[in-house]
């Protein structure tokens, strides 16, 4: 199973988000967005600009549990935000398909962004999760607050997130580098 991956280096972070500002400023809002709030791509893809202008939250109906979920959008973001939006309407999709007018872009296309800007830092198993994984784990590594991505992310056990966010394959992959017969 290629089961996607957090990006846990921070430098190839930088390196992907440098790659996507040149493709477009589009693919990097979208990859900054996501990695910053932890959103699933297919609420991410969804929001309007109406759904962030203005707004301290993003508040959406998630559409894989359709429950309400909240999330802050922090300073860094919200100033990247308000220039990416400047000259949009609120009635735009926030991350607009290249083909028809005001249509959403695909979960495809989002995940060819994603994983081709991965790829070229040498990660192979980066996809839409990914941003979401990333998230999660840095998230993780910063606050060791289990228990709060647990609720963010609707999971109903600690272990569940953990190992979601990649910190369960960590763990045994630095036991094992570090045990010798």
């Amino acid at each position: 199973m290629n089961r996607m991956e957090p990006i846990r280096d921070t430098e190839n972070i930088k390196e992907i988000k440098e790659d996507l500002l040149k493709q477009s400023y589009r693919n990097y809002m979208m990859f900054l967005v996501g990695i910053n709030t932890g959103l699933r791509v297919s609420d991410l893809l969804r929001l309007k600009v109406d759904d962030i202008r203005d707004k301290k939250h993003i508040i959406v109906k998630e559409q894989k549990t359709s429950k309400y979920k909240q999330f802050l959008i922090n300073k860094v973001l919200r100033k990247e935000l308000n220039e990416y939006m400047k000259d949009m309407d609120n009635d735009e999709y926030l991350f607009q398909s290249r083909i028809g007018k005001n249509k959403a872009l695909s979960r495809f296309q989002a995940y060819r962004i994603i994983s081709t800007a991965g790829r070229k830092v040498g990660l192979e198993r980066i996809g839409c999760n990914s941003t979401r994984k990333t998230f999660g784990y840095h998230h993780y590594k910063k606050y060791k607050d289990v228990a709060l991505l647990q609720k963010l992310f609707n999971h109903s056990e600690p272990a569940i997130t953990l190992c979601y966010i990649g910190i369960t394959q960590d763990i045994l992959d630095d036991s094992i580098e570090n045990f010798s017969l």
